[in-house]
């Protein structure tokens, strides 16, 4: 009794699911058309101006005339941004590199270190100061 159950509950889901997806995409679909032109239309206004605008833009300044004081105030402004920005840039990569010459010369030095601390280790002799470092020239 209980597999007829589960294989009514599992067609009866699968109906349901079914019938789901496709009330979705009839509904979420329109025509090809239709969503072009819509798209058209959003991005008009945005990436074109208009005309008197346009037009207006090109008469105020023309190539070879000089730029207005503010033109190059923002220009100026854009430049030191940037090299701002550059200089920042590449102080962090030095600092970063600085660092890591740091560390690598950190872990050379401790190896170094406990090699000699080992070699004492090894060849100390029981007399304290060590006798291989106090040596008498005779």
């Amino acid at each position: 009794m209980t597999w007829r159950q589960v294989l009514l509950l599992s067609c009866l889901s699968a109906v349901v699911l079914l019938s789901m997806l496709r009330e979705g995409t009839s509904a979420s679909v329109g025509s090809p058309q239709e969503a072009g032109e819509e798209a058209q239309e959003g991005v008009k206004p945005k990436i074109f101006m208009q005309e008197s605008d346009a037009s207006n833009f090109l008469k105020r300044r023309s190539k070879r005339s000089p730029k207005s004081r503010a033109e190059v105030n923002v220009e100026n402004r854009q430049k030191l941004r940037a090299d701002e920005l550059r200089r920042e840039y590449y102080e962090e990569q030095s600092n970063e590199f600085e660092n890591f010459v740091e560390e690598q010369k950190d872990e050379q030095e401790e190896r170094s270190r406990e090699a000699v601390e080992q070699w004492r280790q090894w060849h100390y002799d029981g007399l304290y100061p060590s006798y291989l470092y106090n040596r008498h020239r005779i």
